[in-house]
């Protein structure tokens, strides 16, 4: 099997087995049942269609497997290409008192930004970094915990990534920012690389990504520690995994959306059900 087909086949795995554990328990082990329904909920069941109470316990069932299904991805892209990869990795280093002083002086000053500033502090990741490994002083151990980390067989480089949704929160972003400096900051450094990722941008093209809260940390369109969509999976899978990834994921859609029509909802698919939403 070669790397393109490997890559294919972690994806259509990981996305199958956490599938059909959602199938499995929404159809046997935990189905919707109207009785029990009209039995705790009497007044909901009275002004409510049943129908959309059962669409409500299927959500409920796909949204917790589903948690952790874009690190699961990343993970199982990652090792078919560079043949290890990390979950939720502990690296403990050592970082230079003044460098965790520094840390936190640019996090306020852009945490506060015009609430005492004179000027307007805009994220700059390049002169942040640069401005914070200047920092002298004893070491102090510290401890970070990074979304994904590669230690790559192919690169011989270290990677460590922030891996965030679409449209992250800002105290998300606030923690993933820190983090990220703390890596990079250590002496001596245990990762090469570290990096905010979005998983999927919804804007398309990088310069357009224009949700509000991450922007306030990072500068999302210029930042060179900010990977988006494609950059992302492209990166961690090699050239064109992010289409493969796309085609894939919606090839498996289609014949999920069927029978959740058919075995869950107990109705036909209606016309252009099988529209691809993933692009």
């Amino acid at each position: 099997m070669d790397e393109e087909e490997k890559i294919k086949s972690a994806i259509r795995r990981v996305i199958e087995e956490l599938m059909e554990r959602v199938m499995n328990k929404v159809l046997t082990q935990d189905p919707f049942i109207r009785e029990k329904h009209h039995s705790s909920k009497p007044l909901y069941a009275a002004l409510v269609p049943d129908e959309i109470f059962k669409c409500s316990h299927f959500e409920r069932r796909f949204t917790t497997p589903f948690g952790k299904a874009w690190e699961q991805l990343a993970k199982a892209c990652a090792i078919g290409f560079h043949e290890h990869c990390l979950i939720n990795h502990t690296i403990d280093g050592l970082i230079k008192q003044d460098r965790l002083r520094r840390i936190q002086e640019v996090l306020n000053s852009l945490e506060h930004k015009g609430k005492s500033q004179k000027t307007s502090v805009t994220p700059n990741w390049s002169e942040e970094i640069k401005y914070i490994k200047k920092g002298k002083g004893q070491l102090i151990p510290i401890t970070v915990i990074c979304d994904l980390f590669i230690d790559s067989h192919k690169t011989g480089k270290k990677y460590a990534f922030e891996l965030k949704g679409p449209l992250p929160n800002s105290d998300q972003t606030k923690v993933s920012k820190e983090k990220l400096f703390k890596l990079l900051a250590m002496t001596p450094t245990h990762v090469d690389y570290a990096y905010y990722a979005l998983t999927y941008n919804p804007y398309g093209k990088r310069e357009n990504y224009s949700w509000s809260h991450p922007n306030r940390w990072f500068n999302m369109t210029l930042d060179e520690s900010v990977l988006m969509g494609n950059e992302f999976w492209d990166l961690i899978g090699g050239e064109g995994t992010y289409e493969m990834f796309i085609n894939e994921v919606n090839l498996l859609g289609k014949g999920y959306k069927e029978r959740i029509y058919r075995e869950f909802l107990g109705i036909e698919p209606p016309e252009q059900s099988d529209i691809n939403i993933l692009k």
